[in-house]
């Protein structure tokens, strides 16, 4: 028997992401418009409303469904927002975050991401969006500000360069620690060099190249 999308993402919002806090009107919205089924590889397409994360390639997953609402809810977009995304992955959290801001720029390091990506985006209708290929944890540089940053893989810590591309009120959301207890940090700049730091929730997630912990010898 053929698979109800619309019912299954109906479902997965009633029963899974609006238990886990997501109370967003706006939110809740666009994760039951947004057809998930569309960013996910054929194989997985049965699996896209499941509550696991979905093998990507490269050693990185897509979020669990009530993991990406919480991510959207604590961000607060508004409609004029630019946001940008470090970490394209399948493309689903970008098609998410342009419904609730005005432009979205994400990147990611590998090539086969940003082109796939593309692809689902156009093909969804999504044009607020700009995708560039680079490595953002040390060498690529976005060139302008934005209101909000976030970022969909782990960092050991946070690099402290992310925090010089946010406008004054910017806020950024970042998974930072130690596996299996990364905590998922929200950062809100109140200043020039003044940041309110809030601890939302533990996950785990693969860490960004260049961004894992230092590896300890034992002798």
């Amino acid at each position: 028997m053929a698979m109800n999308f619309e019912q299954a993402r109906s479902n997965m919002v009633e029963n899974q992401v609006r238990p886990w806090e997501v109370l967003d009107a706006r939110v809740l919205d666009v994760i039951g418009r947004v057809r998930r089924e569309d960013f996910v590889a054929a194989a997985h397409r049965q699996l896209a409303f499941a509550d696991v994360c979905l093998p990507l390639g490269h050693g990185e997953v897509m979020m669990k469904p009530v993991v990406e609402g919480r991510v959207l809810q604590a961000l607060q977009l508004q409609p004029a927002d630019e946001v940008l995304e470090i970490g394209t992955g399948s493309g689903y959290l970008t098609a998410c975050l342009a419904h609730l801001a005005a432009r979205v720029c994400s990147v990611d390091i590998h090539a086969d991401f940003t082109a796939v990506a593309t692809q689902r985006l156009q093909l969804a209708g999504i044009g607020n969006v700009s995708l560039s290929t680079g490595e953002a944890v040390l060498a690529w540089q976005p060139g302008k500000l934005f209101d909000a940053l976030v970022v969909t893989g782990a960092v050991a810590e946070t690099p402290a360069r992310w925090l010089t591309w946010l406008k004054p009120g910017g806020r950024a959301l970042i998974v930072q620690g130690q596996s299996p207890a990364q905590r998922v940090t929200l950062l809100a700049r109140q200043g020039s060099d003044r940041w309110l730091e809030e601890t939302l929730f533990e996950t785990d997630l693969p860490y960004l190249t260049h961004a894992e912990p230092p590896r300890r010898f034992e002798f």
